[in-house]
C-alpha cells in the first residue's frame, strides 16, 4: 500500500515512518515543509530505502499537494502536519490558523480531487486519517476523563485550530462520503523530540546545569504516551477503525508537571550522574488560559481495535533520558536558535 504522511519530519511523523519502512513493505511519501521543528536527520536510518520518498511541500499550497497526491496515488493519507506548541499559539496564533485549519482543508480538497478524478479507476481501501489531540476536549477536573462523545471545549489557539480541523474532517465524511477517521491522543514523549516540549526541555536544562522552569505551582496534569505506542495505535485505527469514527489514544499515565520533574530527577540520581548546582525546580508565571488537566477515556480503541500501550511510563522516561544523554549533540543545533526559553506571552 501507499502511505502519504504529512509532517513526516516531525517527532511523531518520523517515528511512524521509521516503523512503516523498517517493519512493512509499504511505500511511504513524506510531505513536510521543514519548519523549525522538522528534522530529516530523524529519518537517516531509512532515507535510502526504495520504499521511502520525500517532498518539501507546504500543505498550505493546494496546487502542490494536489499534484503530489495525483502522482503518488496514496491508499492511506495520514495527516500529522501541524503547528503544535501551545505557548507558540499564544504568541503567534496566525500560523496555527493557516497550517492547522487551512492546511487541513487543502489536504482534504486534494484528496477529494484525486478521488473524483480517479472515480473510473479501482481505488481499494482509500482512507484519510486525521491525527488530533486530547486538548480539543478542554479542561478537566480531578478524576474526570474525556470520551469520544464529549463536547469540544478548546482553550488555546492551538486546541481551537485542531478542533476546527476535526470538524472539517467530519464535514467531508458526511458531505463528500470521504472514508476518514480521527484520533485524539495524549502527550507524546520519547527519544528525539523537539526541545521546546516539556520533557526534552527538562533534560536539556539538567544536562546543562540550568534551572527547571515549571508553570504555576506545577499541579497542571497531563496524560503521557510513549511515541511508539502512539504509532501502533495510529496504524490500528487505519487498518481496523470504522469510517467516520473518532478514537482516543490514551494510557492512564496521568502525572502533574511537578511530580514528573521529580521523577526525572530521581531517575538521573539513581544512575549516579552528577547534577549541577543550578539544577533546581523554578516556578514561573503561569501561561494564559492554562488548562488544569487532560485525561482520555480510551476504552473504545482498547475494546474495538484491541490496542493497548506497551511502554511503562517510568521505563519510557528512563529510556528517553538515556537517549538524550547518549546523543547530547542532538541539542546543539537547536540551542543556537534559542528554542529553550519560554515562548508564551512575554512577561
Amino acid at each position: 500500500m501507499n502511505y502519504l504522511i504529512t509532517g513526516g519530519a516531525g517527532f511523531i511523523g518520523s517515528a511512524l515512518i521509521r516503523h512503516l519502512i523498517s517493519s512493512t513493505n509499504h511505500k511511504v511519501l513524506n510531505i513536510d515543509c521543514l519548519t523549525y521543528a522538522g528534522n530529516l536527520d530523524s529519518l537517516a536510518s531509512i532515507k535510502d530505502s526504495p520504499n521511502y520518498s520525500f517532498k518539501n511541500i507546504d500543505i498550505c499550497n493546494l496546487e502542490n499537494l494536489t499534484n503530489a497526491i495525483k502522482i503518488f496515488k496514496p491508499d492511506i493519507v495520514m495527516h500529522l502536519a501541524a503547528e503544535s506548541h501551545v505557548d507558540r499559539s499564544i504568541e503567534e496564533p496566525c500560523a496555527f490558523i493557516q497550517t492547522n485549519i487551512i492546511g487541513t482543508y487543502n489536504l482534504l480538497e486534494a484528496s477529494r480531487i484525486y478521488l473524483e478524478s480517479a472515480k473510473d479507476e479501482i481505488i481499494h481501501d482509500f482512507r484519510f486519517h486525521h491525527i488530533s489531540t486530547d486538548e480539543v476536549y478542554g479542561d478537566l477536573k480531578k478524576n474526570e476523563s474525556s470520551s469520544e462523545k464529549n463536547a469540544y471545549k478548546p482553550s488555546s489557539p492551538y486546541s481551537a485550530s485542531k478542533a476546527s480541523a476535526d470538524h472539517l474532517i467530519k464535514s467531508y465524511i458526511r458531505t463528500y462520503k470521504l472514508d476518514a477517521v480521527i484520533s485524539n491522543c495524549c502527550n507524546n514523549f520519547g527519544p528525539g523530540q523537539f526541545p521546546e516540549k516539556l520533557i526534552p526541555t527538562l533534560i536539556f536544562n539538567i544536562l546543562n546545569n540550568q534551572p527547571l522552569p515549571i508553570y504555576g505551582k506545577g499541579t497542571n496534569s497531563r496524560e503521557w504516551i510513549y511515541v511508539k505506542d502512539h504509532c501502533k495505535g495510529l496504524l490500528a485505527i487505519c487498518k481496523k477503525g470504522k469510517v467516520g469514527e473518532s478514537y482516543n489514544i490514551g494510557t492512564n499515565n496521568n502525572v502533574n508537571n511537578l511530580n514528573l520533574t521529580k521523577l526525572l530527577l530521581k531517575i538521573i540520581k539513581n544512575k549516579k550522574i552528577e547534577i549541577g548546582s543550578k539544577v533546581r525546580i523554578k516556578f514561573v508565571k503561569d501561561r494564559p488560559g492554562h488548562d488544569f488537566r487532560y485525561a482520555l477515556n480510551s476504552k473504545k480503541i482498547r475494546k474495538d481495535l484491541n490496542w493497548k500501550p506497551d511502554k511503562n511510563f517510568k521505563k519510557g522516561l528512563e529510556e528517553t533520558f538515556n537517549w538524550y544523554f547518549q546523543n547530547i549533540n542532538f541539542f546543539k543545533t537547536f540551542s543556537k536558535k534559542k528554542f529553550f526559553k519560554r515562548l508564551g506571552l512575554k512577561t
